[in-house]
């Protein structure tokens, strides 16, 4: 028989704040986190200018415990910190027991760090290489830290799948535990800011250029939209299976009962409406339920004209039914490999809070996008026993999640 896995902790680090209080505030003051990036005015015939990075400060830890953490890693260690605390298991013998593992991922690791690596290449000399370059730099380095920082010696799952590394970690980790293999895992993602991410998209003009009203971008879903706007941050779940949960007496913020992915197999950066409304019904199907239950959809909401058309139009074929949707990255822009955890984190506390953030920015609903109930103005009172958290990646890599409230 399948374990239920619920959510015991969890914790974001975002341009809007890392505590819900903060985060709050800002989503019902619809204020979002969106700047000029002056310092980007140095890259010649990149257009976009803007950016969202995080408040993320120095957690405090030793300087032996992170030398070998990048920026990405760091900010990853900090919210399974956070999640661990609130979890009530920092000092839990489970973590070194082999039962309590980790899934987390990004998109890279810190490209800072590669610079030491081209420099060889272009210098001829190695004198910038140390014993921690590849450490921080490596697609693993948010996993593998997070292992070493606590001592889990459970299972280790590393998703470096870009928009969907979050969403995977924990739907990967939800597995781990349902089929018995694990008690406990921390799971999420994490991204740090960096020009080159921007530049993959600016390439492709898929950016927002209103480089001299950052309050008016991303528009997802938007008829005038631009493009989306790269964010910074991090996410971490705690995920425990129910009757390890409740023997202990563990707060439980949110049932995990749902879980589906697939890949588009067609194109690496154009979006299937097909696969994307394939893997919908394989996390409706995972728990169980029909379309009808859901009362919350936390869409991937990209701004980009080709995705949001793809996302609704994929929604659509699974509700049909204008069911409640908004985005996130609207008020944070795109925190990439860590979006799928922070918007999972905060559809949770949306949904206990009975109050849903409007799409920030949404004048004029893009007739091509599909007949949904987008949530606009102050946000939206519903009384959600079942939402839904989906992300969609390049590559084609399909992802979403189901919350139950408790």
């Amino acid at each position: 028989m399948k374990k239920r896995v619920v959510i015991t902790g969890g914790s974001c680090i975002t341009p809007i704040g890392s505590e819900w209080t903060e985060i709050e505030g800002r989503l019902r003051s619809l204020k979002n986190g969106v700047v000029y990036m002056k310092d980007w005015e140095k890259y010649e015939r990149m257009n976009t200018k803007l950016a969202a990075p995080s408040d993320f400060a120095d957690p405090g830890f030793s300087r032996k415990q992170i030398r070998g953490m990048g920026r990405v890693a760091l900010m990853a260690v900090a919210t399974a910190d956070r999640a661990f605390a609130l979890a009530g298991l920092k000092d839990d013998p489970i973590l070194k027991g082999g039962r309590c593992g980790v899934a987390f991922g990004s998109s890279t690791g810190s490209v800072d760090a590669l610079l030491d690596f081209y420099s060889m290449l272009t210098t001829n000399t190695v004198q910038g290489i140390t014993a921690t370059t590849y450490i921080r730099s490596m697609p693993q380095t948010c996993a593998v830290n997070i292992g070493v920082f606590f001592g889990l010696t459970g299972r280790l799952i590393t998703t470096n799948t870009a928009c969907t590394a979050g969403s995977l970690s924990i739907g990967y980790a939800f597995e781990a535990i349902q089929n018995g293999l694990q008690d406990v895992m921390v799971a999420g993602g994490g991204e740090e800011l960096n020009p080159t991410e921007s530049a993959v998209f600016d390439t492709l003009y898929a950016t927002s250029t209103k480089n001299d009203a950052p309050h008016l971008t991303p528009a997802a879903y938007d008829r005038d939209r631009d493009g989306l706007v790269i964010g910074e941050g991090a996410g971490a779940l705690v995920l425990e299976e129910y009757e390890h949960a409740r023997v202990r007496g563990a707060k439980i913020y949110a049932e995990l009962v749902g879980f589906g992915t697939n890949t588009d197999g067609s194109h690496i950066t154009q979006p299937n409406r097909e696969t994307m409304s394939g893997a919908l019904r394989m996390a409706l199907e995972s728990a169980g339920l029909s379309p009808d239950a859901i009362g919350y959809v936390n869409g991937h909401g990209t701004a980009t004209k080709h995705g949001d058309i793809a996302e609704t139009g994929a929604t659509r074929d699974v509700f049909n039914r204008r069911v409640p949707i908004s985005s996130l990255k609207s008020y944070m822009g795109h925190t990439l490999g860590a979006c799928g955890a922070i918007e999972a984190w905060l559809s949770i506390k949306m949904m206990n809070e009975s109050w849903f953030a409007p799409n920030l920015n949404l004048v004029n609903q893009d007739p091509e996008c599909a007949d949904l109930d987008y949530i606009q103005g102050a946000g939206r009172d519903l009384d959600a026993e079942y939402i839904m958290s989906n992300n969609f990646a390049f590559g084609g890599i399909n992802s979403s999640l189901i919350f139950k409230r408790t």
